[in-house]
């Protein structure tokens, strides 16, 4: 256990200090530099609060604080799908700290989603970013970027239309996005086109809906049918896994794949979703040597200096499979993240 609180606090350390490298970026708002406001830094904050909440890491705490006070402070992006990830854990520091700066500005984003936000035919949230309408489009990364945070403020604010709307999104994504065939999810859906684009299954997308599905039957305490139908999608996912889990414990980019190569921030996502299942009692057992895997083969990919290895650069909607197998590798805040994630159930191991 304290070689893993050594590794831990290493990532940590790490992710604190991301900047870019020279990778010409091709999005808006830079998605490497920690000090920026967009998707993964919002999947860095969540690890990192995680890791303060499990291990009682105060000073990361402290960390978080500081971050979100220097940028609330200024002006924010435009609200979309990405940009509303750092909402997520400014919540739960709203909750736990009692600021009514924090509450105020989440419910704000909050209110957006659920009455502004764009909708897709059929009611979608549509998966619009900063610099892209991507209109009429449903994309798995919705459901971990938004929807938790939806869901999170319904229960804050007691509005449980948001909660039901949370709902409705992962029953709604699961229709569209996911692969009767394999088990696994498509990357998104166009309503104009009527397709899912190359039919990629991608593993870190993927990865979205085993973290989340999780986190949001915990989140709300579901029971019932809904619960019945989120973990039935998941354990077809999570068998599909086993099946393609690679013999050094992570998966390819494209889990159908064998010739794109391994790619790790999936594998912790993947790892940290499985283990948390298990241990919740939401899957068998049996799969828990599918998270042990997993999660060897994220310590083997940290770097002496806290760097999480072979994480792939932020990825667009593919329209060949291609597009997938050439998408850079860099060091990346969710690659950091997800890497706490499943680095904390390996301290409860």
């Amino acid at each position: 256990m304290a070689d893993m609180k050594e590794i831990l606090k290493k990532v940590a350390d790490n992710m604190t200090a991301i900047k870019n490298q020279g990778i010409d970026e091709v999005c808006p708002i830079g998605i490497i530099d920690i000090e920026n406001w967009e998707w993964p830094q919002g999947v860095g904050m969540y690890g990192m609060y995680k890791y303060y909440k499990e291990l009682g890491e105060t000073s990361y705490r402290d960390y978080l604080i500081d971050w979100y006070d220097r940028h609330i402070t200024g002006e924010l992006p435009e609200k979309n799908v990405n940009t509303m990830c750092p909402m997520l854990t400014l919540a739960y520091l709203a909750e736990e700290t009692g600021r009514e700066d924090y509450l105020k500005l989440c419910a704000e984003w909050a209110e957006w989603v659920m009455y502004e936000m764009p909708r897709t035919e059929g009611g979608g949230i549509q998966h619009i970013v900063s610099g892209e309408e991507n209109h009429n489009q449903v994309w798995i990364d919705t459901l971990f970027m938004t929807v938790l945070f939806l869901a999170k403020m319904g229960l804050l604010l007691d509005k449980p239309e948001y909660i039901e709307e949370a709902k409705f999104q992962y029953l709604f994504h699961i229709k569209y996005l996911a692969d009767r065939d394999s088990g696994f999810w498509f990357h998104g859906w166009t309503f104009d086109e009527r397709h899912n684009f190359a039919n990629a299954l991608w593993a870190r997308g993927n990865c979205w809906y085993t973290i989340g599905s999780v986190e949001l039957i915990e989140m709300l305490g579901l029971e019932g049918a809904i619960k019945k139908y989120l973990l039935n999608t998941l354990e077809f996912q999570v068998e599909a896994l086993a099946k393609t889990q690679d013999a050094s414990g992570g998966w390819h980019t494209l889990v159908d794949d064998p010739d794109s190569y391994l790619e790790a921030s999936a594998a912790a996502g993947f790892g940290y979703g499985i283990l948390k299942a298990v241990r919740l009692g939401l899957i068998d057992e049996k799969y828990k040597e599918v998270g042990v895997k997993a999660l060897n083969y994220v310590i083997d990919n940290v770097a002496e200096d806290g760097e999480v290895q072979n994480v792939s650069y932020g990825t667009g909607m593919g329209r060949t499979l291609e597009a997938y197998r050439v998408i850079p590798i860099c060091p990346m805040t969710y690659g950091q993240s997800l890497a706490l994630l499943i680095l904390t159930e390996g301290v409860r191991l």
